[in-house]
């Protein structure tokens, strides 16, 4: 068992930061400890197998990005990050646990979705996992097997009120599986967007030859997710079912979520940075077009990106802050333009929906402390504890104490990130979303489970690091 001293740095938590020494003796944390403090008698540092010097730097937990879809199959391709290239990309971010989508499509079982997630990232991930279950298709069968998901360690499960024909669930099924979450305490997850009306919407701009990629965003409009949060917050409160609703991108939805936490219904929100960074005026591409070119299917995700002019970031920005929308997760869901993203070249309905982020969270969220948007330990808040805690990871990750796992991350507030395709990129991607985005800050060291697995610019770790989480029920339901 290897022992570590980190030293002179400052420890922050979602409640305050102080300077301490934190020890890590094999995969956990022994103690916090005053600077310069013996533990015992003994001289830790002489004691100790590796030092790692954090002075005029920030200690903090290692980050959760509760909301990743690696080789997930959609739209006739498969997410370009396997669960080896994208973890490996999340630890160079300062992630060291993601929780990904296992997938029950229609006609399959809840049971054989999860089998198949679980061939596909063991012995493959660089960092801890675990799994939320995507339920494709409710019915009885699946009901049942929702019932067992707790004892397989998975607390929570994915529908959807988009993609008829593909993942979707309409309100009758959704109250049903909303019941058996109010049974178990399973967390439901809801990707709130009005599918049907949106298919109506996108197919009259492609009868309008308005093909380009722009026209993803104004298919899927404002209204869409405004709509349908409302809806899904209204079928949870008659089914007595906690809600959390994913990647949040209108003012308007968060405003539902709002009225709702206000009126002491369980009901959650998470935001993704593209949400507080990009906008869809950032689809028009290099020729500012009305209707842009395809260079815009970058940024195609869904919910979509929201016009600058309507100050959606804004409203996120400052729900982040009153608690309104409680974290920040990425959706990640990477493709490459060559081959996949060029699938929607002349139809926009067709290109695969998906931006990689997962190596970026961690820094653009900092960028947010720099700006005043967040204060140091809102940061840590939202992009570790508050995921620890809603999704029944908390004691264990998404802190520093004594008995949790050493997923550390050594973040230098005096250091600097470029990102883009030819600086910092390690996600399996043919272009980066975030091209030319400079942050003041830097992930120097991170530890997963008490593992040195990036330090100095330099990949230590290797696949398989990485083990399976088993998570409990969340612990901000009341």
């Amino acid at each position: 068992m290897t022992t570590t001293l980190i030293t002179g740095g400052t420890v922050v938590s979602a409640t305050g930061a102080s300077a301490a020494d934190v020890l890590v003796d094999g995969e956990t944390i022994r103690a916090v400890l005053e600077p310069g403090s013996e533990l015992l008698g003994t001289d830790l540092k002489r004691s100790v197998d590796r030092v790692v010097d954090a002075t005029g730097k920030y200690v903090i937990p290692g980050g959760i990005d509760a909301h990743t879809h690696m080789q997930m199959p959609f739209g006739g391709t498969e997410a370009s990050d396997t669960f080896e290239t994208g973890t490996r990309a999340a630890a160079w971010g300062g992630t060291t646990t993601i929780i990904d989508f296992a997938i029950q499509k229609h006609g399959e079982r809840v049971e054989d979705g999860l089998a198949a997630w679980h061939e596909k990232a063991r012995g493959n991930c660089a960092i801890d996992y675990g799994f939320h279950q995507i339920i494709g298709d409710v019915n009885e069968a699946s009901l049942t097997a929702m019932r067992g998901l707790v004892d397989e360690g998975v607390s929570s499960f994915k529908l959807f009120m988009a993609y008829p024909g593909v993942f979707y669930s309409d309100d009758a099924q959704v109250l049903r599986a909303m019941q058996v979450s109010a049974e178990t305490g399973l967390m439901t997850m809801m990707h709130a967007e009005n599918g049907p009306a949106i298919d109506v919407l996108a197919q009259q701009l492609i009868e309008q030859g308005r093909t380009d990629p722009i026209n993803h965003g104004y298919a899927r409009a404002w209204q869409m997710e405004e709509e349908a949060t409302h809806r899904s917050i209204m079928l949870a409160n008659l089914a007595g079912a906690p809600l959390y609703v994913v990647h949040v991108s209108a003012k308007q939805a968060v405003a539902q979520i709002a009225a709702a936490r206000d009126a002491g219904q369980n009901v959650f929100g998470e935001t993704c940075p593209q949400y507080l960074y990009l906008s869809l005026e950032d689809q028009l591409g290099a020729t500012g077009e009305q209707w842009g070119d395809f260079e815009g299917a970058k940024w195609v995700c869904s919910t979509p990106l929201r016009s600058k002019h309507e100050h959606h970031a804004d409203e996120l920005w400052t729900a982040l802050r009153t608690n309104d929308i409680q974290m920040v997760s990425t959706d990640h869901c990477p493709f490459c333009m060559k081959d996949q993203k060029e699938l929607g070249l002349g139809d926009f309905t067709k290109i695969p929906n998906g931006i990689g982020s997962v190596e970026h969270r961690m820094d653009l969220l900092y960028q947010g402390v720099v700006d005043g948007h967040l204060s140091l330990e809102r940061w840590v808040e939202i992009t570790a504890t508050t995921p620890a805690r809603m999704f029944g990871l908390y004691g264990r990750k998404g802190v520093i104490q004594p008995g949790a796992d050493a997923d550390i991350v050594v973040y230098d507030p005096a250091g600097h990130t470029s990102i883009g395709l030819e600086k910092t990129h390690h996600m399996n991607m043919d272009y980066s979303a975030w091209e030319g985005f400079e942050i003041a800050g830097h992930v120097d060291t991170v530890l997963s489970r008490g593992r040195v697995i990036v330090d100095a610019d330099a990949y230590l770790g290797s696949a398989g690091d990485g083990a399976f989480v088993k998570r409990g029920l969340s612990q901000y339901l009341v």
